[in-house]
């Protein structure tokens, strides 16, 4: 169930919400609840991003285990040819 919320828009901004809407064939309600709703989708993705990073990070300081950009580098490099490499492997 959806519920109401009111949300403060300067004119200008909410002149612009509307033009889109008008040229969109949307309403004004809908621009906002699609811009909200991807808003928050890129933002949870890149909160996930920042967690895994963390979470890489705190592995990498434990173990010590890593692979170097350059091992890194010219794995990435022969993706999709005839000579294509495993992923490196990882080492202290």
């Amino acid at each position: 169930m959806a519920t109401a919320t009111s949300i403060k828009l300067d004119e200008e901004l909410k002149g612009r919400v509307q033009s889109l809407a008008a040229v969109r064939r949307r309403s004004a309600h809908w621009i906002m609840r699609e811009a909200i709703a991807q808003y928050v989708e890129r933002e949870e993705k890149r909160e996930a991003f920042r967690q895994d990073t963390l979470r890489a990070w705190e592995e990498y300081q434990a173990t010590g285990l890593h692979a170097t950009a350059e091992e890194v580098e010219d794995w990435l490099a022969n993706w999709g040819t005839d000579n294509e490499l495993s992923a490196p492997v990882c080492h202290k």
